[in-house]
């Protein structure tokens, strides 16, 4: 964390950045997933193309991609290297609950087709053509880059409070 930059607008940019990087790129996990990347320098390239293929689980309605993404950055900071490391995968798997928790508190849900239809109105499957173009006249990426930015905000606070308790 900066000097002068608080931790209200760490968090503020990181929701922005990942909001903006939805409506680019069309990718809510990749957006949550960059901005929590640039923030705190976790992964790399390979990484975040990782994250390609997974809003909605590959356009399927499912987990939301800005859990995905979430997720990834979770395990990012809190996972194991080593497989036989049980106490790191059971911190990530605690630290991901508790970001699921905390992110269906907010929208009631982590699946996509039940987020896509409280924003629209109307149930809209991604990944027939005739829909994914009603989504886009609609102006969608814009519309939910809201989802991969609370997202990444809470995972940013997440790992903001860590860094806290760790001084």
């Amino acid at each position: 964390m900066a000097v002068n930059e608080s931790k209200t607008e760490i968090l503020d940019e990181v929701e922005r950045k990942a909001g903006q990087y939805e409506i680019e790129s069309g990718c809510c996990a990749q957006g949550c997933l960059r901005a929590l990347q640039e923030q705190f320098g976790i992964g790399n390239v390979q990484t975040y193309k990782a994250a390609t293929a997974m809003p909605g689980i590959a356009l399927r309605g499912e987990t939301c991609g800005g859990v995905v993404g979430g997720l990834m950055a979770i395990g990012l900071v809190w996972g194991r290297e080593d497989p036989k490391d049980m106490e790191s995968y059971f911190k990530a798997i605690s630290m991901g609950r508790k970001f699921c928790k905390t992110f269906e508190k907010e929208f009631g849900t982590v699946m996509c087709r039940d987020i896509v239809k409280q924003r629209f109105g109307k149930e809209l499957n991604l990944a027939n053509p005739e829909d994914a173009k009603e989504f886009v006249k609609m102006d969608g990426y814009k519309r939910c880059s809201y989802v991969p930015g609370k997202a990444a905000r809470i995972v940013a606070e997440m790992i903001l409070d860590a860094q806290e308790k760790a001084q």
